[in-house]
């Protein structure tokens, strides 16, 4: 019998195996047209977090015999509207969306689509992803560790590729007026 867990589940291991055929060729364009990657440093720690989040996700949910249940409707319609936000981040950007940092020089960042109102909306997406889904199924100690270890990882990224961008683009220039993530916040 196939589950929603299963397939929710299911659905996240594609989408991240995709992301990374995705961001592999966008980094070789990107690098065709004179750019360069920054933070490789600390992608491994990305992707080890991302993996230990499914591991623990599957093994919350196992353990606590939660894999037969419908998903909670609030955190899946939080889930689903991100997914929506991944997809209209995916298309604004295109040959240039990554899972790793590529900076080109000169370029001017990307002002149009989710980024017209924020500066990291793919990371928002990731926080969202990250609480909600554990918490479709009840997996609480999953949403919360990895939420928390989220937001110590994205503290250092976002740091670092900001100060790339900084430095190689006109970035501060044209996004100094948005928020990072919540654009209804006042500064």
């Amino acid at each position: 019998m196939v589950t929603w867990f299963a397939l929710l589940f299911a659905f996240v291991l594609f989408q991240r195996l995709l992301e990374l055929v995705i961001a592999r060729r966008n980094g070789a364009h990107i690098e065709s047209l004179g750019g360069f990657e920054v933070g490789k440093d600390h992608y491994r720690y990305i992707v080890l977090l991302h993996i230990a989040f499914l591991c623990s996700f599957l093994f919350e949910v196992l353990a606590r015999h939660q894999e037969g249940m419908v998903p909670q409707l609030a955190p899946l319609t939080l889930f689903v509207l991100a997914q929506g936000l991944r997809l209209w981040v995916l298309r604004t950007l295109g040959k240039f969306w990554n899972t790793r940092i590529y900076i080109l020089p000169g370029s001017e960042p990307v002002t149009r689509g989710p980024y017209r109102f924020m500066r990291h909306p793919n990371y928002l997406v990731v926080a969202v992803e990250l609480f909600t889904l554990p918490l479709c199924f009840g997996a609480w100690i999953t949403a919360i560790v990895f939420s928390l270890l989220n937001g110590v990882m994205l503290a250092v990224r976002i740091r670092a590729e900001e100060n790339a961008l900084i430095a190689g683009t006109a970035y501060a220039e044209k996004m100094s007026d948005r928020k990072r993530f919540f654009p209804l916040l006042r500064k």
